[in-house]
C-alpha cells in the first residue's frame, strides 16, 4: 500500500503531533508500506527532507508567537501536490490547515480516497490569542469550519480518545470515526520490581513530576497552587520536563512558591530526551497532568509506561483522564484543592502507590504502537476498498 502523509511540518522538535506522525510512519514502513510525506522543509538542512517537501510558509506579523507555539506552516505547490497524490494509494490527512484543504481538492479531483487524524482541538490554536481564547463562539465556528472544509471529505477520521469522538459526534461529523490511539513505543519498564528500601522513608524527598509544553493549554499554575492545599508540600520536589512559551511566568510562579515557604524544595525545571524522560517517570512518586486542552496525551502515557502513578485533570476538552484506572487518579480540571487532595491520598499510601504503578505499567500495554499502525491499517484498506 502506497501511504502519504500530509502535515505542515514532520520534522519540528518539541512538536508532540508532529512527534505522534514520525513514529506512525516508521511503523507503517516497518511493516512493509510505502509512505511518503508531503510537507514543509526540514530546519535542520543536515537531516532528511520530506519526500515531496514544499516551502515554508510566514505569516506578517504573528509569525514570532507560531514559532513560539512550536509549529511551522507550509505553502502549497500545485505541482509538487499533484505529484504526491498521484503517486499515493490513500491520502492522510494529519490536520486541518490550508495545506489539508488544497490537497483535498486535487485527491478528489484524481479519485484518491481520504482518511484524516484529529490531533488538535480549535481550542489548541486559540488559546495563544490572549481574550480571544475565552471567546466559545470562536471555537465552535472554526470547529465547523474544520469540519466542512476537511474532515467531511475524509472517508474515515482516527479519533485518538473517547473525548475526541464524543465531540466530533456532537457536531454531527459525517466522517466514519474511528477509535484509534497514537499510540507509544513498547518500552520495557525500567522501575525496579521490588519496592525500594526507603520508598517509606518519612524524611526523603517525594518526586511529583509534570512532563509537557510550559504552555497556557498545560496548566501548570493549577499544580503549583495545589501546593498550598498538600499536607506533604514540604516533601515534594516539584519537577517540570519541558520548554514553552509560558516559561517565564510558570518559573516566576514556582519561584515564588519556595520563597514564600510553601514547598520545602525549589522547583526544577529540565528538559531531556526519551531516555532521560524513562528514567525520571520511573523514579517519580506521582505524575500530574493538569492539560484543560488534550486530545490523548502520550507524554503521560509514556510516564504511566514507566510505573509512575498519575493524577489527571477531567474537563471538556481534554481526553487523558480515560487512561485514569479509578477516580483517585482524576480531578476536576483547574481545581486545585481537588489536586491537593488526590496528591496526599497517594503520597500517604505508598504501598499501594507502588503496586498501582504496575498496574499502569501492565495498563499501557494495549496502547502498543504497532497495534495502532496495525488499526490504521485496516482503516486504510477500508477506504481504499470503498473509493
Amino acid at each position: 500500500m502506497k501511504i502519504l502523509f500530509v502535515i505542515n511540518n514532520f520534522y519540528m522538535s518539541g512538536n508532540g503531533m508532529a512527534a505522534s506522525a514520525r513514529r506512525t510512519v516508521k511503523y507503517l514502513k516497518e511493516m512493509g508500506h510505502e509512505v511518503r510525506v508531503l510537507a514543509g522543509p526540514n530546519k535542520n538542512a543536515a537531516e532528511p527532507q520530506p519526500e515531496y517537501c514544499l516551502k515554508e510558509f510566514k505569516f506578517p506579523f504573528v509569525q514570532s508567537i507560531i514559532d513560539a507555539q512550536g509549529f511551522s506552516y507550509a505553502s502549497s505547490d500545485p505541482k509538487i501536490m499533484e505529484e504526491a497524490i498521484r503517486w499515493a494509494d490513500v491520502v492522510h490527512l494529519e490536520e486541518a490547515f490550508v495545506l489539508e484543504i488544497k490537497t483535498i481538492r486535487i485527491a478528489e479531483k484524481l479519485g484518491k480516497p481520504i482518511t484524516a487524524t484529529y490531533h488538535l482541538h480549535p481550542e489548541n490554536i486559540t488559546n495563544s490569542l490572549g481574550p480571544l481564547r475565552y471567546w466559545k463562539g470562536l471555537n465552535r465556528t472554526l470547529l465547523r469550519l474544520g469540519r466542512n472544509l476537511v474532515f467531511n471529505h475524509c472517508a474515515y477520521v482516527q479519533c485518538p480518545t473517547e473525548n475526541v469522538m464524543d465531540r466530533l459526534r456532537r457536531y454531527h461529523f459525517k466522517s466514519n470515526l474511528t477509535l484509534i490511539s497514537n499510540g507509544i513505543i513498547p518500552d520495557v519498564c525500567i522501575r525496579p520490581k521490588e519496592i525500594p528500601e526507603d520508598y517509606e522513608d518519612a524524611t526523603r524527598p517525594l518526586k511529583l513530576v509534570y512532563i509537557g509544553r510550559l504552555s497556557k493549554e498545560k496548566d501548570q499554575p493549577t499544580l503549583l497552587e495545589a501546593m498550598r492545599f498538600s499536607s506533604y508540600a514540604q516533601r515534594i520536589q516539584l519537577i517540570f520536563a519541558g520548554i514553552g512559551p509560558d516559561e517565564k511566568r510558570i518559573k516566576r510562579m514556582a519561584h515564588k512558591l519556595y520563597l514564600d515557604g510553601v514547598v520545602g524544595y525549589e522547583p526544577q525545571f529540565v528538559f531531556l530526551d526519551r531516555d532521560g524522560l524513562r528514567k525520571l517517570s520511573a523514579e517519580a512518586d506521582l505524575c500530574a497532568h493538569c492539560a484543560t486542552i488534550e486530545v490523548e496525551g502520550l507524554s503521560i502515557m509514556e510516564a504511566m509506561q514507566q510505573g509512575a502513578v498519575p493524577v489527571i485533570a477531567v474537563g471538556r476538552t481534554t481526553g487523558t483522564s480515560q487512561f485514569a484506572l479509578d477516580g483517585r487518579s482524576r480531578f476536576p480540571e483547574r481545581n486545585p484543592e481537588a489536586l491537593a487532595n488526590r496528591i496526599d491520598y497517594w503520597l500517604s499510601h505508598p504501598k499501594e502507590r507502588w503496586e498501582m504503578g504496575w498496574k499502569y505499567v501492565q495498563s499501557m500495554e494495549q496502547y502498543d504502537i504497532a497495534k495502532s499502525a496495525q488499526a490504521l491499517i485496516n482503516m486504510f484498506e477500508k477506504a481504499i476498498k470503498n473509493s
